[in-house]
């Protein structure tokens, strides 16, 4: 979930201060191929669910453009899973003895959940009821947990630019993902929530870096001006030596059309691991990359030393398909984030790769997304990233619509969208969201502040063929 809140970029970057040791390397300016395999993980966890993207999700994704200017069964694997349209990735987590429904997200760094008796507000900060937020359980309840404790003097507070937001109090709580606990983990309780909710999940777990923590001195969330960032779970797992290595690693699997378009659970949509690789098949085209920074004077990513991180970004060297005799060199800014659907690539690929479909795709205004009939022949996508190409299956670039055009066929939309220009003095954030994800398994070294990107294995024909992921951007909630 890329994160704009009550701070833009350029406001977190002022308000970054003293954060918990991790110990960091100067990581290596050239990418490399990794001189030997990735380790097992010692954790694997189970995606066991997803749900519809959040209208936050986009919006935030939208305002940071506008302002940038381990085997299954191992100790510490788990397994995700999915719901409503596999929009976002959930996994079973503890706070203490209570399980929730967590979304899984690279793209920000909190920990939270709601509290036993929230107060449901809508987006004009009128109360409501709380099905109108539809979390998937009443909440937390700190009361009942003998391992919480509180963090007097502070409050959790995030402003999404749609106007969505969640504010409360901060503690100090066991937390479990698999079976890898994390003793003393600052998380959010949220007791003031307007929140677009699914039914299933009861918060989110955040993956990326300490500065986009949204902690502040002081318990009135109006009154908020200094953020006091914290090691979110992995980097308390780290610190606390939990893992052998200081990898997580992501691997995310394509949903099939039938669980697309429905509200069930689709269990099996991957994994989440610690201490190493996700136990999946992968190939020999690998590569290890620095994750870019920011430059806290001028707000504009780069690789360096002396750079602030966020958001795991890297350099995207070129973008191509099939078909198409042009290779498209792209912006050095583009992030890997599980919590977004597609990928947003800039506006010359994007029109170009939706040209190559047979039939062409169509840029549609009203869903704002290039659809196509579902039986288009799609070009192959490939990746550029230090000097390795990744392939993006043509499966991933077909998500269904569930509606029909005038001739009784069946429309899709491609899984690479529009993400802006790629020149002006600013620039574009651009994204490589779940449809690059689902053929890659990455792995964060939050340590030396780079990733590794392993090709993986294709898929069998059969779920070649039926494994598919519908855009969030068309899809409504029930709320």
């Amino acid at each position: 979930m890329l994160f704009s809140s009550a701070i833009s970029l350029a406001a977190a970057l002022s308000l970054v201060s003293a954060t918990p040791a991790i110990r960091r390397y100067v990581s290596s300016a050239a990418p490399r191929k990794p001189t030997s395999p990735l380790p097992a993980a010692d954790y694997s966890v189970p995606i066991v669910a997803s749900v519809p993207r959040s209208k936050a999700k986009q919006s935030l994704l939208q305002s940071l453009r506008e302002s940038q200017a381990a085997k299954a069964g191992s100790n510490f694997t788990t397994v995700l899973a999915g719901s409503d349209f596999d929009e976002e990735y959930l996994t079973n987590v503890k706070f203490g003895a209570q399980e929730f429904m967590l979304i899984i997200d690279t793209g920000s760094s909190d920990t939270w959940a709601p509290q036993v008796g929230y107060a449901c507000f809508n987006l004009e900060n009128k109360p409501v009821s709380q099905s109108q937020c539809a979390f998937g359980t009443a909440g937390f309840d700190t009361n009942a947990s003998t391992t919480f404790r509180t963090d007097p003097g502070t409050n959790f507070n995030i402003e999404y630019a749609d106007g969505e937001f969640l504010s409360g109090t901060v503690g100090f709580e066991t937390v479990t993902v698999g079976n890898m606990a994390v003793a003393n983990q600052e998380i959010g309780v949220v007791n003031k929530a307007a929140w677009d909710g699914d039914g299933f999940n009861s918060g989110l777990i955040g993956f990326a870096s300490p500065n986009l923590t949204f902690v502040f001195n002081g318990t009135n969330p109006n009154d908020d001006d200094t953020q006091l960032p914290y090691n979110p779970f992995f980097y308390s797992a780290v610190q606390q030596g939990l893992v052998s290595h200081p990898f997580f690693s992501v691997a995310l699997n394509r949903g099939s059309f039938a669980a697309e378009n429905s509200s069930d659970l689709d269990p099996n949509l991957g994994f989440i691991a610690f201490g190493g690789i996700a136990p999946v098949e992968v190939t020999d085209a690998a590569v290890t990359v620095p994750i870019q920074g920011y430059n806290a004077a001028t707000f504009t990513p780069e690789n360096g030393t002396d750079v602030t991180y966020f958001y795991y970004a890297v350099d995207v060297e070129r973008m191509s398909f099939t078909g198409n005799d042009l290779v498209f060199g792209t912006t050095n800014n583009i992030i890997l984030d599980s919590g977004t659907t597609l990928d947003y690539v800039p506006t010359d690929v994007a029109d170009a790769f939706a040209a190559a479909f047979d039939p062409p795709a169509i840029k549609d205004d009203d869903f704002g997304v290039y659809t196509v009939v579902c039986s288009a022949t799609v070009p192959e996508f490939t990746v550029t990233i230090g000097g390795v190409s990744f392939t993006v299956d043509p499966a991933d670039n077909l998500f269904p619509l569930g509606i029909q055009d005038d001739e009784g066929n069946d429309l899709c939309a491609s899984g690479t969208f529009d993400g802006g220009p790629s020149t002006g003095a600013e620039g574009n954030v651009f994204i490589l969201g779940d449809t690059f994800l689902h053929n890659v398994v990455a792995t964060f070294n939050i340590e030396t502040d780079e990733i590794t990107i392993s090709q993986r294995a294709p898929y069998t024909s059969e779920s070649n063929n039926a494994r598919r992921r519908a855009p969030a951007s068309v899809r409504r909630r029930n709320v």
